[in-house]
């Protein structure tokens, strides 16, 4: 999407609070990653939203061995319901 590929990104100005500006640089995940990828990420506009996010979580804060055992807990009980299927009576 650069120059030498012949698109025009438009630019738009926003004008946000302290608060949300402090809270949007928090969100970097590196120092080069601009606000618009950010924005982008945090909207899911790129990525799948739940997996995504949940995977997101895991990286920033290694979750603790309660929260683990429960997880797995969780995936234990869902691995026994058995879903019923739909088929159409033609």
């Amino acid at each position: 999407m650069g120059a030498s590929s012949g698109s025009f990104m438009a630019h738009k100005t926003l004008t946000i609070s302290e608060e949300a500006y402090n809270a949007l640089v928090k969100q970097k995940k590196s120092g080069d990653e601009s606000f618009t990828k950010i924005i982008l990420r945090l909207t899911n506009q790129h990525q799948d939203n739940s997996a995504q996010r949940l995977m997101d979580y895991l990286r920033s804060d290694p979750p603790s061995e309660d929260f683990v055992n429960r997880l797995r807990e969780v995936v234990e009980e869902r691995e026994k319901i058995q879903l019923r299927t739909y088929r159409s009576q033609t």
